[in-house]
């Protein structure tokens, strides 16, 4: 006995296909995105100097305490363009609000921040904020020398 093949038969063959093709790239989907968060977690994991240093920098900014944030910094301190160095503590001390309010409000962002590893310099990682606007373009930058964790720049991309 001959099979017929229907409309019906062929849309529902047609749909499972679909369903199919839809599932695999949802499923491919989720597992690129657990392997790049996965990847950031593994980096911090290997270094966990690197959220031990973050907690007391984001502390020491949420207080405002620019001695503790200045000996937590490398001079100088790149700016974006426009904004000269930041090359001594007394000079840090002077354009905190500069660095840590006017490009982004740093305490707000650091509550919710991550760190992001460089992938090709484990010596360094980033923090990006949002500006005013609510473009995450502000970064802070930091770089470890000597052994320690410090800020080594602030930059906007958009500058």
């Amino acid at each position: 006995m001959a099979s017929v093949v229907t409309n019906g038969n062929l849309r529902s063959r047609h749909l499972e296909d679909m369903t199919t093709k839809i599932v695999l790239v949802l499923l491919a989907l989720t597992l690129l995105t657990m392997g790049a968060a996965s990847t950031t977690a593994v980096n911090l994991q290997s270094d966990p100097s690197i959220q031990t240093f973050w907690g007391k920098f984001k502390t020491a900014v949420n207080k405002g305490d620019k001695d503790a944030v200045s000996s937590m910094s490398k001079f100088p301190i790149e700016m974006p363009y426009g904004f000269p160095k930041i090359r001594t503590k007394a000079q840090l001390i002077k354009r905190y609000r500069e660095l840590f309010s006017v490009q982004a409000n740093a305490v707000k962002c650091f509550a919710d921040a991550t760190p992001k590893v460089n992938e090709e310099d484990k010596n360094q990682f980033t923090v990006g904020c949002k500006d005013k606007a609510g473009n995450e373009v502000v970064v802070y930058g930091f770089r470890k020398t000597a052994g320690a964790w410090k800020l080594i720049f602030l930059d906007n991309i958009n500058e």
